[in-house]
């Protein structure tokens, strides 16, 4: 397996004094697959953050949450997860159309501990797998190349209060997105959208605003 380190990382290991910890992190920690215990928390979580890169070497890192097991180990070099409605930007998804290297981090806040997987992605826009996820559009499967647990010092310890309203659910109609009855984007919506907010109704942006900060968005 190749090793995490370039020059510019073997040179702050020097300057820092940490050559040998960081050897023994990188041989004897790291690997290139997910173990059985990285497997079976990734499949607890209910969220984590995806990296990815522009064109250019830009880096970005999304927010994605789901149903507790929304990411699937299908085996110790493959994993899965779904893509919902978004805001029509597709930014990552670009990014790992044209570049496929990904970062995933998963965290768990309330008793700390998080896993780190480096990997390949490629978006699947027909698979039998899509059935499994309500309201999927597409699925993401990532080819493993790295994966390792990291220390969970500096992690802040948080609970969770109740699951977001807009996570799909097997038979139950998925709210629209608020942002989606605002005038300024009335018309650039899909249809089906538009449909919606004739029956719901459109709001103003400082009644969204306000309900943003009220954390009711």
């Amino acid at each position: 397996m190749a090793s995490l380190y370039f020059d510019e990382h073997r040179a702050l290991q020097e300057e820092y004094n940490t050559l040998k910890l960081a050897e023994r992190l990188d041989t004897g920690w790291v690997h290139d697959h997910v173990s059985p215990d990285e497997a079976a928390f990734i499949g607890s979580r209910d969220m984590f953050f995806l990296s990815t890169v522009d064109p250019d070497g830009m880096p970005t890192v999304s927010y994605k949450g789901g149903s507790p097991g929304f990411v699937k180990v299908l085996d110790d070099k493959t994993l899965v997860f779904p893509g919902f409605d978004g805001n029509g930007m597709w930014y990552s998804m670009g990014n790992i159309e044209g570049q496929s290297k990904v970062g995933l981090l998963f965290i768990d806040f309330e008793t700390p501990h998080r896993v780190r997987v480096q990997g390949h992605a490629r978006m699947l826009r027909d698979d039998p797998l899509m059935a499994e996820y309500t309201e999927a559009k597409y699925l993401v499967k990532i080819a493993v190349t790295k994966a390792w647990v990291n220390c969970p010092r500096y992690i802040h310890k948080y609970k969770k209060l109740e699951q977001n309203r807009y996570v799909p659910t097997p038979e139950k109609e998925t709210p629209l997105a608020l942002w989606k009855r605002l005038d300024m984007v009335a018309d650039v919506i899909p249809d089906e959208d538009r449909a919606r907010v004739a029956t719901e109704g459109r709001i103003e942006l400082p009644e969204y605003e306000a309900r943003v900060a009220r954390g009711e968005s």
